[in-house]
C-alpha cells in the first residue's frame, strides 16, 4: 500500500453571534482536514489546527512541504514518517503551524491503520482503560454586552440540565471582571458541580494567583493557562502559590519537546496535549508515557470539529489511570456546547455526544468503527469548503 495523494479542505462557516476569550474575537467557525489517498482505496481523515487565515497558511506548508515527502511513501510507517518529516522541518519551526501540520497528517496516517488492520484506534493504541468517561461541557465565550455575568449563570444552568456533571468558562475581563464572572457561574452551576476556568494565557504572574484565589475559594477544579505559555518560571510560581486549585496547561505548547519543560520544570498539574498541534497521535502517546513518568494526570484539550473530539474520546478511552487505585482521577473529554455546524453536520452518523450525554449521567464512549471510526458527510463538506 502506498500514499497517493494528500489532500487539504479547508471549511468555514459564518457564527449567529460573535463569540470570544481573552485574546479576540471571532464570528467564523473553520476547520481544516487532512484527507491522505493510498492505491489500496483507504482514505485517512485528519484535522489541522488553525482558525482562519492561519488555516490557509497551513495548507500551504501541507501541500509544498510534507505532501511531497509522503507520495509512495507505506502509510503504515508512521513512526518513520514522522520523525523523517520533523527532522526535516527541524530548522525551519519546531514548534508552531509546521507541527501542527504534521498534526493532522499523522491522525490521517492512525486512521488508515486502523481501516487497514480493521481495528478501532482504541485498540490499535493499546486497548481501552475504562468504556466510558466523563464529558465536560464548554461554554460561557466572551461576549461584547453588558450582562455577562448574568448571561454566564444562565448558560451554565442549561449546561447543567442538559446532563453534564462537569463545565469549563473562559476568562478574560480583567482580574476584578472575571471575579465577578466567576461568582456567576458557581451560583448558576450550584454547589457540587465541577468547574474549570480558562484564561488563554492573558494574566502576569501577580495577576493569575490573585485570580486563581478566588477561583480556589469558589471551588474550581483548574485554573487554564494563568500565564504565557512561554513563562515556565511563571506557572511554576502560579502553581506553588495556589495550593488546593489545579493548574492545568499545555494545548499551546509543541512535541514531546516543549511539554518535557512544563512536566520536569513543575508547571502543571494537570497537562492538556492538543492532538491537532502537538504532533499528532504518535506524539501525544510519547507526552502522556513522559508525564507518567512524573505522576502527571493527561486531559488532552481539543477545540475543533467532529473529527478531532472522535479522536480525543478514543486518546480519553486509552489513557491508563495514574497512579492507580479504586478512587482514581479520571480524564475528561472536552466539548463545546456553543452552536457549530462542525459538530452537528460534518459527519454521515454524528458522535451523538449531547444524547450520550443526556442518556448516559454526562458520560460517552468512543466510536467502534475502524479506524477514527467517522465518515464524512461529502455534500456538507463541499458546501462549507472555501479552500
Amino acid at each position: 500500500m502506498r500514499i497517493t495523494n494528500v489532500e487539504t479542505l479547508i471549511l468555514q462557516h459564518d457564527m449567529d453571534v460573535e463569540l470570544g476569550f481573552a485574546q479576540g474575537y471571532y464570528n467564523k467557525r473553520t476547520a481544516h482536514i487532512i484527507k491522505v489517498h493510498t492505491d489500496a482505496g483507504i482514505t485517512g481523515i485528519g484535522e489541522i489546527f488553525g482558525a482562519g487565515n492561519f488555516a490557509f497558511a497551513n495548507q500551504a506548508i501541507v501541500n509544498h512541504v510534507i505532501a511531497p515527502m509522503l507520495i509512495g511513501r507505506n502509510p503504515l510507517d508512521i513512526n518513520v514518517i514522522w520523525h523523517e518529516v520533523y527532522n526535516a522541518m527541524r530548522d525551519h519551526g519546531q514548534k508552531g503551524m509546521p507541527i501542527s501540520c504534521l498534526s493532522g497528517v499523522d491522525i490521517a496516517l492512525w486512521d488508515i491503520m486502523g481501516k487497514a488492520t480493521d481495528m478501532p484506534l482504541h485498540q490499535l493504541l493499546g486497548g481501552k482503560a475504562r468504556e466510558d468517561f466523563v464529558v465536560y461541557g464548554y461554554g460561557m465565550m466572551l461576549q461584547k454586552r453588558d450582562d455577562l455575568a448574568s448571561a454566564f449563570e444562565q448558560e451554565v444552568k442549561s449546561i447543567v440540565e442538559m446532563g453534564y456533571t462537569a463545565s469549563k468558562m473562559k476568562l478574560g475581563l480583567g482580574v476584578d471582571g472575571d471575579r465577578e464572572l466567576a461568582a456567576a457561574v458557581r451560583r448558576g452551576a450550584g454547589d457540587g458541580f465541577k468547574l474549570m476556568a480558562d484564561s488563554n494565557h492573558a494574566y502576569t504572574v501577580g495577576e493569575a494567583i490573585q485570580l486563581g484565589q478566588t477561583l480556589r475559594d469558589l471551588a474550581f477544579y483548574w485554573f487554564e493557562e494563568p500565564v504565557m505559555p512561554e513563562d515556565y518560571n511563571g506557572y511554576k510560581a502560579v502553581r506553588q502559590a495556589l495550593p488546593g486549585i489545579n493548574i492545568a496547561g499545555g494545548e499551546a505548547e509543541w512535541t514531546r519537546f516543549g511539554h518535557r519543560e512544563l512536566i520536569s520544570r513543575g508547571c502543571v498539574d494537570i497537562l492538556q496535549p492538543e492532538v491537532a498541534t502537538t504532533g499528532g497521535i504518535s506524539e501525544v502517546m510519547k507526552i502522556t508515557a513522559m508525564a507518567h513518568a512524573f505522576g502527571t494526570p493527561v486531559i488532552p484539550h481539543v477545540w475543533g470539529s467532529d473529527i478531532l473530539i472522535a479522536v480525543d474520546m478514543h486518546l480519553v478511552s486509552v489513557l491508563p489511570d495514574i497512579p492507580g487505585g479504586l478512587h482514581q482521577f479520571q480524564p475528561m473529554l472536552e466539548y463545546d456546547t456553543t452552536p457549530n455546524l462542525f459538530h452537528e453536520d460534518l459527519l454521515t452518523t454524528p458522535l451523538s455526544i449531547p444524547q450520550q450525554v443526556r442518556d448516559n449521567h454526562g458520560r460517552a464512549k468512543p466510536p467502534e468503527g475502524p479506524g477514527i471510526g467517522i465518515e464524512l458527510n461529502d455534500a456538507f463538506v463541499e458546501k462549507y469548503r472555501v479552500g
